[in-house]
């Protein structure tokens, strides 16, 4: 059975140090698995880009808006499958394997668990939490990764050029379409901002973001909170 080809697009933002880790990851896949990646950089200096094509990877420029960012990449590649990262995630061993099978079953979209790369009792029970809430509801994020067919993305209506809320949104526009699925393996993600701000506090702010974004507030009111 032939294996579809998939192309990894990343939206990524002042992630010279972090970025080549991923692209490493991404280099343990099965042979033909990834015909593109794709780093979309909002970088206002030229290391993440550099870092990203002596890596291999295809680099455009888009501004700081990260469903934007999306939608470049999106729309630059040609694999009929997609896969979405955050620049400073990490790949688990046997990733590709996993998307592999992920990609020969029915047509759905697919997440990996949430991971924090730090210690910490309090980042245990933020992972717990979040595997919960995408079990009880498929409602995962950006930073889980989202594997899924071009088909269904377009389907869904595509990837809307939103500088917060993008995952979210995509997400709901999704599941009524298909199944939104766990893959099973761990994606982990640089813990310096839960680190920063604490987890608490960093929790309740974005869960004061998603209510704010339900409750119909516009995208710069958004943005002029989160980045405050």
């Amino acid at each position: 059975m032939s294996r579809p080809p998939l192309a990894v697009v990343i939206p990524a933002r002042l992630e010279a140090e972090r970025l080549p880790l991923l692209l490493a990851d991404l280099q343990q896949a099965p042979a033909g698995l990834v015909r593109e990646t794709i780093v979309v950089d909002s970088s206002p200096e030229p290391d993440t880009a550099a870092v990203a094509q002596r890596a291999g990877a295809q680099v455009l420029r888009s501004g700081a808006n990260r469903g934007r960012q999306l939608q470049v990449g999106i729309a630059a590649a040609t694999a009929p499958w997609l896969l979405l990262l955050h620049a400073d995630s990490r790949l688990p061993t046997g990733w590709g394997t996993r998307v592999e099978r992920a990609m020969a079953d029915e047509p759905a979209a697919w997440y990996f668990d949430f991971q924090v790369a730090a210690a910490g009792l309090n980042l245990r029970l933020l992972e717990w939490a979040v595997h919960w809430r995408c079990q009880l509801r498929a409602l995962p994020y950006g930073d889980q990764g989202l594997l899924l067919p071009r088909a269904l993305l377009e389907q869904a209506g595509g990837m809307r050029p939103l500088a917060l809320m993008e995952d979210l949104d995509l997400i709901q526009r999704l599941q009524p379409l298909a199944p939104i699925r766990r893959l099973g393996l761990p994606l982990a993600v640089h813990g310096r901002r839960w680190r920063r701000d604490g987890v608490l506090k960093t929790a309740q702010r974005n869960a004061a973001l998603r209510r704010a974004w339900r409750q119909g507030a516009t995208e710069d009111e958004l943005a002029q909170r989160y980045y405050r």
